[in-house]
């Protein structure tokens, strides 16, 4: 029953956002739902399947491309209805993921990966050089057409818009996951062998899911498309496959919504921290290093971790738990004073002011503050923080130690695994 209330105030609380939002922030959503949707259909390949791919972004991106093709088709007076037009982005890169995925399942593990990354490289030089499909680095563009009476002209028409098509793709995700196709699928994620010897053929089995996850991830794609009316050779990047990976694994892979999650925390993250600072991602990719190596199963597997202990009747160590938040706090406070002095200090425009000012160092502006980096109080600003977030977080040194161990001997297992 609380589930099912949570899930209820959620969706209450997306529909209420245009209402509250400016369109700076609603702009931001329709982002959110685009790359939540996109995870999703990564996840459905990962973190069901089991199978690592590291060049989805060849399926979003042309399903970005197809969907403004067929937008330029309706200018031209097609009929094609506008509110289907999702479909033709996941359909184009299904049939894509169809033949890709053929070929990358022969194979599993790292090898896996290593052809999904040269279907994505030979897919981005091809389309670099059709320049009359693709448009280029100009890309391509065009116009939202209203369909009978749904309109479209109007952000949060978009975000709307957007939000639905997010939803069907996540209850379809989710019903595929709960039918028998679904319980076949992570059993090949267990054991293959045990699957082959049932009488499944696993190679038709993974290239079907290679391809839906394609499809979603082209929806995802189309979306991204209609929302901006364009689009360009850039989304074929590997930049853009690396994201959605980063998105799942902070978000947590094996919990069916984690990746949505993640999404949102990383999209958020960028959308406003981008324009505060430089150096934002390197923030994000400590973050993604702390969760891989600390917490495995993303950070809703840590919320999940905490319910089912308060289910259970374990007490949660709140104190330690506040501890433990402070001194993270304040050992990232430190470093980033730290990286955001030295990387202003360190560039050709800090030593030009310091010869024009006559000032050997000129003070840097960090969160509206000027901090002279040779100040003593700049100094010990950064040691405080540093030191008393390193004496918070002391007892979580010999985990720090055990852990990194484990990773260290599951590589090496590994590694004597495929010699």
């Amino acid at each position: 029953m609380a589930k099912i209330l949570f899930y209820c105030l959620v969706i209450i609380v997306v529909l209420a956002v245009p209402q509250f939002s400016d369109m700076a922030f609603l702009n931001a959503m329709v982002l959110v739902l685009i790359a939540a949707l996109y995870a999703m259909g990564y996840n459905l390949l990962w973190g069901q399947a089991g199978l690592i791919s590291f060049g989805h972004a060849t399926y979003f991106a042309l399903g970005a491309s197809t969907t403004i093709m067929m937008m330029n088709v309706i200018d031209a007076g097609s009929s094609f209805p506008t509110p289907l037009l999702p479909l033709v982005g996941g359909l184009s890169s299904f049939l894509l993921g169809l033949i890709a995925g053929w070929f990358a399942t022969i194979r599993t593990g790292v090898y896996f990966a290593m052809i999904t990354v040269a279907i994505t490289e030979l897919v981005r030089a091809i389309v670099q050089r059709w320049d009359s499909v693709f448009g280029g680095e100009a890309g391509i563009s065009s116009m939202r057409n209203d369909w009978g009476p749904f309109s479209f002209q109007s952000l949060t028409s978009v975000y709307y818009f957007t939000l639905i098509w997010t939803i069907i793709g996540i209850l379809f995700l989710w019903g595929l996951q709960r039918s028998p196709l679904g319980v076949v699928i992570r059993g090949i994620r267990e054991q293959e062998e045990r699957v082959k010897f049932l009488g499944y053929d696993t190679h038709t089995l993974k290239t079907l899911v290679f391809a839906i996850s394609a499809g979603v991830s082209g929806m995802a794609g189309a979306l991204l498309a209609f929302s901006n009316e364009s689009t360009n050779v850039a989304l074929f990047e590997g930049a853009n496959s690396t994201m959605v990976l980063v998105n799942t694994v902070i978000g947590g892979a094996g919990v069916f919504l984690g990746p949505v999650v993640g999404a949102a925390l990383t999209t958020l993250f960028g959308y406003y921290i981008a324009n505060a600072t430089f150096y934002w991602l390197l923030y994000m990719g400590v973050l993604f290093i702390i969760i891989v190596v600390f917490a495995p199963r993303g950070i809703t597997g840590l919320a999940l971790d905490a319910v089912q202990r308060a289910r259970a009747g374990e007490a949660l160590p709140y104190g330690k738990i506040l501890r433990r938040t402070i001194g993270g706090l304040l050992l990232a406070s430190g470093s980033i004073l730290t990286v955001e002095i030295i990387g202003v200090v360190v560039t050709p425009a800090y030593s030009a002011e310091a010869k024009t000012s006559g000032i050997a160092w000129p003070p840097v502006e960090v969160l509206n503050i000027a901090w002279h980096p040779s100040s003593p109080i700049t100094l010990s600003t950064v040691a405080i923080l540093l030191v008393l977030g390193w004496l918070l977080l002391r007892d979580t040194m010999p985990f720090m130690r055990r852990r990194t161990a484990e990773l260290m001997g599951d590589l090496a297992l590994n590694g004597d695994k495929k010699a």
